[in-house]
C-alpha cells in the first residue's frame, strides 16, 4: 500500500495555511505573479492533510486571515484617515472584518476534511475545487458580498484568462483551483505511488495551461460601427478636500480644463462623484451650459454626481452622460457602511461617529445598467459594482463597450487602485467589450476587449488619457450565461467527492 502523503505536526498546519494565504496575495495586481495562485491553493491543501472538523476549519481560517489580512488591510484607512476614528479603533474593526471574512475560508477546510475520506485524488481534484469556487461565490453576494480577491482575478495575465469568456472569473477561479490540486498530486500524492501518477498530473496542469492560451485569441465578439475616440479624465482631488466647500469651484474648474484640452475625443469620461455638489443645485449654472457646448463639439460626457430627489427625501449616487442626448443611471450595489447603514435602526448613531461625507446613498432602481452615450447603449459601473459580473452581466449583449467610474481615493497609496483595476479588467475580459475607467485619483485606464491595458493615468495624478476603442457587438457564453456553469460544475465535482468520499466510508464499515 502506497505511504501516505507527508502530514505536518497540528500547530504547523495553520502556520503554513497562513503563510500561503500571504503568498496568494503575490499573485494578484500590483505584485502580478499569477503562478504563485496555484502554489497557494496547493500548500493550502496540505496544511488541510489528516484535519479534520476543528482542525480543518482552523487550516482554512489561517488561509483566509492571511490573504485577506494582508490583502485587504487597507480598508482601515478610509475609517482611519476619512471616518473619524481613532488609529486603533479603525485597526480593530479592519481586523474584525478580516477575520469575519476569513471565515469562508474556515468553512471550505471543514468541508474538505470531511470529504477528503475517498481515494487519495478525490481531496484534490473534486472536493477541494467544488468547496473552494462555492465559498468564493458565496463570500461575493452573502450580506450584500464581498467578492475581492477571488482567486481567478489574478489570472487577468495569465494563459488561464482564456478560460475568462467562457465561464467568468469563477469559472477561473476554479480551474486555478484543479490547478492547485494537480501541483499537490505532482508534488505530495504521488509519492511513493507509481511514477505515471506523478506525470499524469503535471500533464493535466500543463494541458489547462495549453488550454487557456488557446482560448485567448478567439474572436467571442465582432466589432460594431466605427471606432471611436474615448479620453478618461483624472482630476487627483484629495480626498480629505474632495466634500470641503471651498474646493467645489477649484475641482470644477480643474475638470473643465482637462475637458476643453481633450475636446477631440468623442466620448469624455470624469470620475465618480466627480462634482462635489448635488445634480439639481448644478444643473442651471453648469450642467445645461456645458451640455450645449458639448453637442456644438460633438462630444458626449459621461461623469458621476450625487443626485439629489427632493420627493423622495433621498439622494443617489449618479452617473449621467450629456451631449448628444441625456441619459442617468443611479447606482444599485451600495457599499455597506460607506455609501449605506445596514440595520440602520439600530446602528444609526455609527453614522455619527464615522462622519463620513455622503455616507446614506439611496439604492437605484434601473431594471439594468444601461445608458445612451454618442447614439449608442453602454454598460456602467460605479466603483465597486464592477466587482460583481452578473449585475454588470445585465448589460449584455446590447452594451457596445463598458464605463466604469470610481473613487478609490478613499484607500490612499494602498493595493486597492491596483487590485480594483485588476477586476475592471477582468470584466472587460469576461464581456469582450473594451471598458473606459475614470477614478478620481487613479488608476484610471482605458482597457481592450480582451482585458489589456492600452493605458493609464497613474495614481495620483493629474492627466488624461486618450485611446481609439472598437464597440463590439455579440456575447460571450459567460455574457449569455453568467456565473451558472462555474457554480453548476463546482457543485457538481462537491458532489461527485461527496458520493466517492461516502462509498468509501461504508466499504470499509
Amino acid at each position: 500500500m502506497p505511504p501516505s502523503p507527508p502530514r505536518l505536526r497540528a500547530w504547523l498546519s495553520p502556520a503554513l495555511a497562513l503563510v500561503a494565504g500571504v503568498l496568494g496575495v503575490l499573485a494578484f495586481a500590483p505584485f502580478s505573479w499569477y503562478l504563485l495562485a496555484p502554489v497557494a491553493v496547493a500548500l493550502f491543501y496540505q496544511g488541510l492533510q489528516a484535519r479534520r472538523g476543528v482542525g480543518a476549519f482552523l487550516v482554512g481560517w489561517a488561509f483566509g486571515l492571511g490573504l485577506l489580512g494582508f490583502g485587504v488591510f487597507w480598508i482601515r484607512i478610509s475609517m482611519d484617515q476619512f471616518g473619524n476614528m481613532d488609529a486603533w479603533a479603525a485597526d480593530l474593526l479592519a481586523g474584525l472584518f478580516i477575520a469575519a471574512m476569513a471565515l469562508y475560508y474556515g468553512l471550505a477546510g471543514w468541508l474538505i476534511g470531511r470529504l477528503d475520506r475517498g481515494p487519495f485524488w478525490v481531496g484534490p481534484l473534486f472536493a477541494l475545487p467544488g468547496a473552494w469556487v462555492l465559498l468564493e461565490w458565496l463570500r461575493g453576494w452573502l450580506f450584500t458580498g464581498f467578492p475581492w480577491l477571488a482567486i481567478g482575478y489574478s489570472q487577468v495575465d495569465s494563459p488561464l484568462a482564456g478560460f475568462a469568456p467562457l465561464a467568468g472569473v469563477y469559472g477561473v477561479s476554479l480551474v486555478v483551483a484543479v490547478a492547485g490540486g494537480l501541483l499537490w498530486l505532482a508534488i505530495w500524492g504521488a509519492r511513493g505511488r507509481p511514477a505515471p501518477l506523478r506525470w499524469a498530473a503535471i500533464a493535466g496542469l500543463l494541458a489547462l495551461y495549453l488550454v487557456g492560451a488557446a482560448l485567448r485569441p478567439v474572436p467571442w465578439t465582432e466589432p460594431r460601427d466605427a471606432e471611436l475616440r474615448a479620453t478618461v479624465l483624472q482630476g487627483n482631488v484629495a480626498q480629505e478636500v474632495k466634500w470641503d466647500a471651498g474646493a467645489r469651484v477649484p475641482t470644477i474648474e480643474n475638470y473643465l480644463e482637462l475637458t476643453i484640452q481633450n475636446l477631440d475625443s468623442q466620448v469624455l469620461v470624469w470620475p465618480e462623484t466627480a462634482l462635489p455638489d448635488f445634480l439639481n443645485r448644478l444643473r442651471e449654472p453648469l450642467i445645461d451650459p456645458l451640455a450645449e457646448r458639448l453637442r456644438e463639439e460633438g462630444v458626449d460626457l459621461v461623469f458621476g454626481v450625487p443626485v439629489w430627489d427632493e420627493a423622495d427625501d433621498a439622494y443617489y449616487n449618479g452617473l449621467m452622460s450629456i451631449g448628444s442626448a441625456e441619459s442617468i443611471y443611479y447606482k444599485r450595489h451600495l457599499v455597506p457602511f460607506g455609501e449605506f447603514l445596514p440595520f440602520h435602526r439600530w446602528l444609526g448613531p455609527l453614522v455619527e461617529w464615522f462622519e463620513v461625507p455622503m455616507s446614506d446613498f439611496r439604492r437605484g432602481h434601473m431594471a439594468r445598467p444601461l445608458i445612451q452615450v454618442d447614439g449608442l447603449p453602454v454598460g456602467v459601473s460605479i466603483c465597486y459594482e464592477d466587482a460583481f459580473p452578473s449585475e454588470l452581466g445585465e448589460a449584455l449583449p446590447e452594451a457596445a463597450y463598458l464605463i466604469n467610474v470610481s473613487n478609490d481615493g478613499w484607500f490612499g497609496d494602498s493595493l486597492a487602485p491596483h487590485q480594483h483595476l485588476e477586476i475592471a479588467r477582468m470584466r472587460a475580459l469576461e464581456n469582450a467589450r473594451p471598458l473606459l475607467r475614470a477614478t478620481n485619483t487613479g488608476i484610471s485606464a482605458v482597457i481592450d476587449h480582451r482585458g489589456r491595458l492600452v493605458g493609464t493615468v497613474p495614481a495620483f495624478e493629474r492627466g488624461a488619457f486618450s485611446a481609439s476603442i472598437q464597440p463590439r457587438r455579440g456575447a460571450t457564453p459567460f455574457a449569455t450565461l453568467g456565473n451558472t456553469p462555474a457554480i453548476a460544475l463546482a457543485a457538481l465535482l462537491l458532489a461527485v467527492g461527496a458520493f466517492l468520499a461516502r462509498r468509501r466510508r461504508v466499504s470499509s464499515d
